[in-house]
Order: structure tokens, then C-alpha cells, then sequence
């Protein structure tokens, strides 16, 4: 049974609501469902926020959007509407490193395989990996990819990190990219997709990394180019990978991703536990509030 939400009460006491539980699908519906509204509180990243919505919406002031990633928002075309951008960052942090290093196990024990083989009678053994003393790679080291990196040094692995703008991470041998692909057994994205990340790894960047290792992947789709990590799969290039985000979402029936054996996938739900639901609303309202006060917070922009 779900609990009620506090935070979701507090704005139902305070606004006027018009709450829809499906997704738009298309620029259009989104429009018509926002209307005359001021402010939204966009909670999924499939609602895509373009140009053309906020030129039809002049009346809205804000979207509130619950979570980290604005990739689906133009913000450019945002800010040329006079339209403020808010998030709510490190609220599901936990919540999605703790996926990742579930995703981690999965594919490394070969948990989905093992239970499936089980099921059928089979008593298959020795398939499994072991992650102590491996080491992991983390690319991007924000809220997320610094309690993932706590996890795995938990696990006794060796932790190796890369972010975009080089600083130094307690605990954390921080290499170069290239150093970083050829030494980890293991390599986890945790960056915002941006025109700069997009395809942050490709042919070459696989070319680079270490013959047999696991790529996770809980941020964005658009991290990853997909054909690339697909022959990486097939080729033996990497001996598994955990992906919680895809190029298309929802992942299309029969997409090539779902026949291959040695792939963990999961429905983009990384950060939906109700913890960091609450977490996030709670803060997505506040950010409505401080907003209708004249003093914002957690406003981003390009």
C-alpha cells in the first residue's frame, strides 16, 4: 500500500492542482495538459519541455522538475520565455547508487541467469565473478557517482574516478579517461547528458577499455552510443553490462539490448523508492514556494 504523500498534501492545501498520472507523448498533449497553469512540476524526463511548448505557454513562469537531469528541457528557449528552471539534486542520490551496485551484482553473479536456470531444475555453478580487489572506474562524481564510489571501495574494490572538471575526491585515485577505461574491470557513468557528454563513449572509447569489463550505466541513454556498446556486448569487448537508461525510453519491444544474455536491464526506476520520492517532491514543492516568494533555489540554467 502507498503511503500518502506529505508533501503533496502541502500543495493541494496551497494551489489549486491539476494532476495527470500518464505521460503527454507528444508536444501537443503536454500544451493542452499545462493550459493556463504558472508553475509545473514535471516528474518524469520523458515529458520534453521544447521550444515550441514554451512559446505556447506564455503564462507559465516556472517548471519545477523533481530530479537532477534537465536534458529534457530547452532551457535556452526557457530563459528566452522568461520561464525559471528548478531541480532537486542529490535528493535520489542514495536511492540510485544503491541500484547501480544492485546492477553491479546482477550482472557480475549472473543473478537474473542463475535464477532463471534454477527455475528449470538446472544446479549451473561457477559463473560468477568476484569484485573484491577489481577495480572500478567512476565517471562523473556529483552526488550520485560519490556515494557509488563509497559503495565500491566498501565492496574492497580500488576506486578510480574521472570528472570533467579535474579536482581532487577523498579516497579516490583520480586518472585520465583513457587511463581510467584500460584499468577498471568495471565502469560506471554518473554524468549529466549535455552537448558535451553526448556519446561521452563510443567506438573509440570501447577500442580503449579493458578486455571483459562490466559498464553501468544509471544516468542517461544518451551517454552510451548504443550501436557501439551493442558490438561491444556481442563481441565479448565487455563481458556484461547493468543499464537502467536507454537511447529510447520507454526500450522498444524486440529492441536489440533485450536478446542479449549478458545484459541486466531496469525501467529507468534507479531513483524511485519512496524515500526519495518524498525526498524529491518535497524539495520540488519547496522550490515552488521559494519561487512564488521571489527568492528561488536550485534553479538551473544554460
Amino acid at each position: 500500500m502507498l503511503r500518502p504523500s506529505a508533501a503533496w498534501a502541502g500543495l493541494a492545501e496551497r494551489a489549486l492542482i491539476e494532476y495527470w498520472d500518464t505521460l503527454p507523448g507528444y508536444e501537443e498533449r503536454l500544451i493542452e495538459r499545462i493550459g493556463a497553469a504558472e508553475a509545473v512540476l514535471n516528474i518524469r524526463s520523458s515529458s520534453r519541455f521544447t521550444a515550441k511548448v514554451f512559446a505556447a505557454l506564455p503564462g507559465v513562469r516556472l517548471v519545477s522538475v523533481w530530479g537532477t537531469g534537465t536534458d529534457h528541457v530547452d532551457l535556452e528557449a526557457a530563459s528566452r520565455h522568461g520561464v525559471t528552471i528548478t531541480n532537486t539534486p542529490g535528493v535520489s542520490a542514495v536511492s540510485i547508487a544503491e541500484h547501480t551496485l544492485a546492477l553491479l551484482l546482477a550482472v557480475a553473479r549472473r543473478i537474473p541467469q542463475v535464477d532463471a536456470s534454477t527455475r528449470r531444475g538446472e544446479w549451473a555453478k561457477g559463473q560468477s565473478a568476484q569484485l573484491r580487489g577489481k577495480t572500478c572506474g567512476v565517471a562523473g562524481f556529483g552526488a550520485i557517482g560519490s556515494e557509488f564510489a563509497r559503495l565500491a571501495a566498501a565492496l574492497g574494490m580500488r576506486v578510480l574516478g574521472w570528472t570533467i572538471h579535474a579536482r581532487a575526491v577523498d579516497g579516490v585515485e583520480m586518472v585520465e579517461l583513457g587511463e581510467l577505461l584500460r584499468a577498471s574491470d568495471v565502469v560506471s557513468l554518473h554524468l549529466r547528458l549535455s552537448e558535451r557528454t553526448a556519446n561521452f563513449l563510443g567506438e573509440r572509447e570501447f577500442a580503449l577499455i579493458k578486455p571483459g569489463a562490466i559498464l553501468l550505466n544509471t544516468a542517461r541513454g544518451g551517454l552510451v552510443d548504443e550501436e557501439s556498446l551493442l558490438r561491444a556486448l556481442a563481441s565479448g569487448r565487455l563481458s556484461g553490462a547493468g543499464l537502467d537508461v536507454f537511447a529510447q525510453e520507454p526500450l522498444p519491444a524486440g529492441h536489440p539490448l533485450t536478446a542479449l544474455p549478458n545484459v541486466v536491464l531496469t525501467p529507468h526506476c534507479a531513483g524511485v523508492t519512496p524515500e526519495a520520492l518524498e525526498a524529491g517532491l518535497r524539495m520540488a514543492v519547496e522550490n515552488i514556494w521559494r519561487f512564488a516568494e521571489g527568492r528561488p533555489e536550485h534553479v538551473v540554467g544554460r
